[in-house]
């Protein structure tokens, strides 16, 4: 299991080779690669905040979560954070099982949790100014579905 917060820019798809290699026992890989939004010309930045150590041990909970529920072999978890361009890679989650249903239900389990639970604090930048963002109803919902 592979958690990381970076400042720096990542490619998906050398993360995907570098998390796919050598797996001779795993029969799917599911990944989800998530993009800043412009929104429609309102966001030139989205600026992601987080307690190092700290938002890193709360997403642990919830992959250890995901491992024993889904029964995955690996997982690999890689969030930006600090300020982010319309059309970059925010965040990155790939799963590992024998079977493509569980890689597929612990990646959307795992991107419902980082999107309405885990510690960052997300904020817009653009020429009407600044916001905060919250988590959406839907967002909420989405999670809610997996108790």
């Amino acid at each position: 299991m592979s958690i990381r917060l970076t400042e720096a820019p990542f490619d998906p798809g050398a993360l995907l080779s570098e998390f796919s290699r050598g797996r001779s026992e795993t029969g799917a890989v599911a990944t989800f690669t998530g993009l800043a939004r412009a929104e429609q010309g309102a966001t030139n930045i989205l600026e992601l905040e987080a307690y190092p150590g700290f938002t890193e041990t709360e997403i642990s909970k919830i992959a250890s979560e995901a491992q024993g529920r889904w029964a995955l072999h690996d997982l690999m978890i890689l969030h930006r954070v600090g300020r982010i361009g319309p059309g970059e890679p925010i965040v990155f989650v790939a799963t590992a099982a024998s079977h493509r249903r569980a890689a597929f239900e612990a990646c959307d389990f795992l991107m419902d949790y980082l999107k309405s639970k885990a510690p960052f604090w997300k904020k817009e930048h653009g020429p009407e100014g600044e916001r905060w963002i919250e988590p959406t109803a839907q967002d909420h919902a989405d999670r809610e579905r997996w108790r």
